[in-house]
């Protein structure tokens, strides 16, 4: 978008979900403006934010349209109003999208992440032929080690509920996966068809943060994951709410929702599993307790089996966030 695109450049949704983003997104909207030969039509869509997370969207963007214009090639900013969490926030930026009848690809991206010119438009155009897909994977990268792959699309243990990444820590000149392996994307950069839209419907809401982008890969039907090779994302993840980063070990509010999440998860989709489940957190949680981590073992466990968030976590939460997960 730093320069006019062509009438015959493909066209791509973007919905960036913001929640206290303001030091990461001014980047994240600089590398889409940067990109070439697509026309990006972006709706930034904020949680309530209660840092200037707002303030930094508008000063980043001095040509900033409203959220009436968020059809429009451009950059749009929707203003929530409340914390419904990750897919609350996502379905509002794809039911405004969705009212463009010539946005036919949505891509979910994150504010941590920053991308190179060229990856907008090998996503936007990238061939899905002859069967079509649900959603379109591609590489990401640790932003904070770009030579190092984070995850090329997402596999489930349904004995437990744990996810696995595909190619994690593998150099980032590695061959790309086998599509047919690929069970979910990552949300943090996943770009999903109309066509998946329209059969499995918006995201689940209900899981707050977490696994919402692994269920929704599971309503697509007989529709496959495609991988488009060449498009890479650099994510530097756990900016916001502390999810797992290299060497480092996952907040407690961050192993609260996870946990509770992939429960949830297996209840919906592999109840089989939750027996499987509860070893793994029971394990796990040991674990972290034997590396010194007692308050992140805590949330995990609090998490996995349904108790209230522990008082550090619920304190993080806004009414309305609270409200939500029904604490």
């Amino acid at each position: 978008m730093a320069e006019p695109h062509l009438a015959t450049d493909p066209a791509l949704g973007v919905v960036i979900v913001t929640y206290r983003s303001s030091d990461v997104i001014a980047a994240c909207l600089a590398s889409l403006r940067a990109a070439t030969g697509v026309a990006l039509h972006v709706v930034v869509v904020d949680n309530a934010s209660r840092d200037d997370t707002v303030e930094v969207i508008r000063a980043a963007v001095p040509d900033l349209m409203g959220a009436a214009e968020a059809g429009q090639d451009g950059i749009a900013l929707i203003e929530a109003g409340s914390n419904g969490g990750f897919a609350a926030g996502v379905n509002l930026g794809l039911a405004r999208l969705a009212a463009n009848p010539a946005l036919d690809r949505f891509w979910l991206l994150n504010p941590d992440c920053v991308v190179p010119p060229e990856t907008p438009a090998l996503l936007a155009s990238h061939d899905t032929r002859p069967r079509g897909a649900a959603m379109i994977a591609h590489r990401v990268v640790y932003g904070d080690d770009p030579g190092t792959i984070q995850i090329d699309g997402g596999v489930i243990d349904r004995r437990t509920g744990i996810t696995h990444n595909l190619n994690q820590f593998a150099p980032a000149d590695s061959p790309a996966p086998d599509p047919s392996r690929i069970d979910f994307v990552t949300g943090a950069s996943l770009v999903a068809t109309r066509a998946h839209l329209e059969h499995a419907g918006p995201m689940t809401e209900d899981y707050f943060l977490y696994y919402e982008e692994v269920d929704w890969a599971l309503r697509r039907g007989d529709l496959p994951i495609s991988y488009c090779e060449g498009a890479v994302a650099h994510h530097v993840a756990g900016t916001a709410i502390g999810s797992q980063r290299m060497g480092s070990v996952a907040s407690p509010f961050s192993q609260y929702f996870k946990h509770r999440a992939r429960a949830m998860f297996l209840r919906r989709h592999f109840p089989a599993g939750l027996i499987g489940g509860a070893a793994w957190s029971l394990a796990k949680a040991a674990q972290l307790r034997v590396q010194g981590h007692g308050t992140e073992a805590a949330a995990l466990l609090r998490g996995f089996f349904g108790m209230a968030p522990p008082k550090q976590v619920l304190a993080a939460l806004s009414p309305d966030a609270r409200a939500k997960i029904g604490r």
